[in-house]
């Protein structure tokens, strides 16, 4: 590989592991040719701030080392700008908890990765834009809303260092006092407003979330389109029976549970409403999603 990539390095991802195993990551990877520099994150947001002064002196070539969250907030750092100007390339070193967009490829997360950057083997990758009251979040997995964003608000202010654990904990929080509601939206410009109540929404980009649920089982990173899933009011006993084909992606055919592929999502939420992204909770006043056709190239 001739092109010098920009590696973002996150020790604090997966409960300090990234820390700890960044820097051999990292030489085996220059042990086969790849050159990189490296900048590393002191604070929540740092990883954006370096993406976009990178990007805007004019790195093009980019590594997420870290999990999600790292790869969520370079891809912020990217975007806007990215959408104007030269396509971006991302890989990744998934040293963090997650790591679910990788699992869309292999399952051999950072073997896989390595790999890739080290033969540099790129596909494009849709962006997905949020436009929400007081501006604009993209992402390249996925967004949730209902039960799934309250277990991830849960596992991560509770239980975040217990990893993969800490989410199934986050799910069991939630099971006790599960919340159905009313998330009004439509998908593609329908006519009306889809005003039923239900478990959760979620529109993916890629298939996993927290670690290994498959809950969108047929998205796809460069179709276009937003995987809209949506799992209508069912009760505790229903969800307990159904919980474990969240993991194999056989939920979405249960009686109360639909899918769709869209080229855009409106919201008409009466409240700021908690909402997941690529693993990170924010309250905010949803707008719209919409799909930037690859608009990244990630190694993979």
């Amino acid at each position: 590989m001739s092109k010098r990539l920009l590696a973002i390095v996150n020790p604090a991802a997966g409960g300090g592991r990234c820390g700890r195993l960044a820097k051999g990551a990292i030489e085996k990877l220059r042990a086969a040719g790849v050159e990189l520099e490296i900048a590393e994150t002191k604070a929540a947001g740092d990883a954006t701030r370096l993406a976009r002064e990178a990007y805007a002196r004019g790195q093009r070539h980019f590594v997420a080392v870290g999990g999600d969250g790292t790869d969520f907030e370079i891809i912020n750092g990217l975007f806007p700008e990215a959408a104007k100007g030269e396509r971006p390339s991302l890989g990744f070193l998934p040293l963090g908890t997650g790591n679910s967009f990788l699992r869309d490829f292999t399952e051999h997360g950072a073997e896989h990765a390595s790999a890739a950057i080290i033969a540099d083997r790129r596909q494009a990758c849709d962006v997905l834009r949020l436009t929400h009251a007081d501006g604009e979040l993209y992402f390249m997995n996925l967004l949730s809303i209902g039960f799934t964003a309250d277990v991830t608000a849960t596992a991560n202010r509770r239980f975040k260092r217990l990893g993969e654990l800490g989410y199934i904990l986050g799910v069991l929080v939630c099971l006790v006092r599960l919340d159905r509601r009313v998330f009004p939206l439509r998908a593609d410009g329908a006519n009306d407003f889809d005003r039923r109540r239900c478990l959760f929404l979620t529109f993916n980009n890629s298939k996993f979330t927290g670690g290994k649920m498959m809950i969108a089982p047929q998205a796809s990173t460069n179709d276009g389109l937003i995987e809209y899933v949506r799992w209508g009011p069912i009760g505790r006993l229903g969800l307990l029976r159904n919980f474990p084909k969240l993991f194999d992606g056989t939920h979405v055919r249960h009686p109360l549970a639909s899918r769709s592929a869209v080229p855009n999502i409106e919201f008409a939420l009466d409240a700021p409403a908690d909402v997941m992204v690529d693993g990170e909770v924010f309250t905010l006043a949803c707008k719209s999603i919409e799909v930037l056709p690859g608009a990244l190239d990630v190694m993979v």
